[in-house]
């Protein structure tokens, strides 16, 4: 199976976990998920008042320079970690 088709197994399986991550683990998926897809961060960075949109786009600024391969397979690698 190639990186891709794992990635996206990973991301049907991430809907279908025993139980929902903690907080800090669903920010690490959504941050490695939009580095996967999208590379670095774009865009300002939001306001101290939206905590949610500031604590995602300071996880996803936080992989900046990792490749998309590599987020793909950290992203794999933590959902299989969830699976258990």
């Amino acid at each position: 199976m190639s990186l891709q088709e794992q990635f996206n197994q990973a991301q049907a399986d991430s809907k279908n976990l025993a139980e929902r991550p903690d907080n800090l683990t669903l920010l690490k998926m959504y941050a490695l998920f939009k580095q996967a897809g999208s590379g670095d961060v774009t865009g300002e960075q939001p306001a101290m008042t939206d905590f949610v949109a500031r604590a995602k786009w300071d996880a996803w600024n936080n992989l900046k320079g990792i490749s998309k391969d590599d987020a793909m397979q950290q992203y794999i690698d933590l959902v299989h970690e969830l699976k258990g």
